[in-house]
C-alpha cells in the first residue's frame, strides 16, 4: 500500500522543506546589513529564514539576543516552531569575515548557511558558510539598492521649538 506524503503548495520539483539555501534575496542580505550597521560598534546577530525552498528570504531577530563588541548571544529557545529556519546571521565589527570557533560551533548546531558580516557593511563585505564553518558562495537575488552605496548618515537634530538654531530660517512671528 503506498504511503501518503503530503507536498508543500508551490514547491516545484525537487523542491523540498529544509533544503539547504543557495541564494539570498537581495533585500534580506540589505537589511542584514543596515542591522549591523545600525548595532555598530556592537555586535549584530539574527536568524535566516527560507521561505521559498532554497531562497533565504526572511531576517529573523529573536527576543532576548544580547550583543557587545566581542559577542552576540542569542536566545535560540525563542526561535519559532518553523522548517523554514535556515542558519545564522552575525556581524564582525572588526572587519574579520572568518569564523571563530565559537561561530564554528554554533554553526553545527543551528542550520545549513551562516552570514558572517564585517565592517564597513557594505556590498561586498559579508561571507557565507555551511554547518562546517567552510566559506560557500550563495547568489543574491533581486536588484540593486541604494545601500549597497550609502551616504554617511546625516546627524539628526530636533528643531527648537522656542528659539532659532544657527542656519535655520527666521520663524514666522505671530502678531495679535
Amino acid at each position: 500500500m503506498p504511503m501518503f506524503r503530503p507536498r508543500r503548495k508551490g514547491a516545484g520539483a525537487g523542491h523540498r522543506i529544509g533544503e539547504t539555501p543557495t541564494a539570498i534575496t537581495r533585500r534580506c542580505l540589505d537589511s542584514a546589513l543596515a542591522c549591523a550597521r545600525s548595532a555598530y560598534p556592537n555586535e549584530f546577530g539574527g536568524i535566516l529564514r527560507a521561505d521559498e525552498p532554497g531562497t533565504i528570504s526572511d531576517l529573523l531577530l529573536l527576543p532576548g539576543t544580547t550583543a557587545g563588541r566581542r559577542h552576540a548571544n542569542f536566545q535560540l529557545y525563542m526561535l519559532p516552531v518553523d522548517l523554514g529556519v535556515a542558519g545564522t546571521v552575525h556581524s564582525h565589527p572588526s572587519g574579520a569575515l572568518h569564523p571563530s570557533e565559537a561561530d564554528t560551533r554554533l554553526f553545527r548546531h543551528w542550520g545549513r548557511r551562516h552570514l558572517i558580516l564585517g565592517y564597513p557593511f557594505g556590498a561586498g563585505s559579508w561571507r557565507a558558510y555551511d554547518g562546517n564553518g567552510l566559506e560557500v558562495s550563495i547568489e543574491v537575488l533581486g536588484r540593486v539598492s541604494g545601500l549597497d552605496n550609502p551616504e554617511p548618515p546625516r546627524e539628526y537634530r530636533p528643531r527648537a521649538v522656542h528659539r532659532n538654531e544657527p542656519g535655520d530660517p527666521p520663524a514666522d512671528v505671530d502678531a495679535e
